[in-house]
């Protein structure tokens, strides 16, 4: 007899809770703070934005943190002058060859072909046309003249400060100036 009521019970318990399960509504949700957050409006609790909700320009000469201001112009005259007076910081020691070869493949190589030659995987397939060589004689070009080219970029090639930082382009500058050297011999 007590076995039949335990049968009983199980029987039931097991019926009430699968019967209280509908795959049409959601389950219960005992902490819903985790799943529906509050929303919270910007700017609302701030007394530094008296002119209404909005957000605020930063104050003049405020740099981001992590990176530092080029004060070269973005025009004929900053590239001249860059391509002058601009020189890599790194020395002879910092100037890692195998990470400049990658970091030039990555964003480089594609356009500019591994070699400096001007025959990249684009420039063979005809998506990109007038790609020069680094050892064009008419450009002459210097550390200066590739950083500020990589900082801004120039013609059809577009900036790429953001995807490089500051040690990583010097980097790629030191490698290209190598295979500049290594298709002048």
């Amino acid at each position: 007899m007590k076995s039949l009521i335990k049968i009983i019970a199980i029987a039931v318990v097991l019926i009430s809770a699968v019967s209280c399960k509908k795959d049409s509504r959601p389950n219960y949700q005992f902490m819903p703070n985790m799943y529906e957050s509050v929303g919270y409006e910007a700017y609302s609790e701030s007394t530094a934005f008296r002119n209404g909700v909005e957000a605020q320009l930063p104050a003049d000469g405020a740099v981001a943190r992590g990176h530092l201001p080029f004060e070269y112009a973005n025009d004929a005259d900053g590239f001249a002058l860059a391509k002058e007076t601009l020189m890599n910081p790194l020395d002879s020691t910092q100037i890692d060859v195998t990470r400049g070869k990658d970091l030039y493949n990555i964003y480089c190589g594609i356009c500019h072909g591994v070699k400096g030659d001007g025959q990249g995987a684009l420039v063979k397939r005809e998506k990109i046309l007038g790609v020069p060589k680094y050892d064009d004689a008419g450009r002459a070009i210097t550390a200066g003249s590739i950083y500020h080219t990589i900082y801004y970029g120039k013609n059809a090639m577009g900036s790429y400060k953001n995807q490089l930082n500051e040690e990583e382009r010097w980097q790629v500058v030191a490698y290209v100036l190598q295979l500049k050297a290594d298709l002048e011999k």
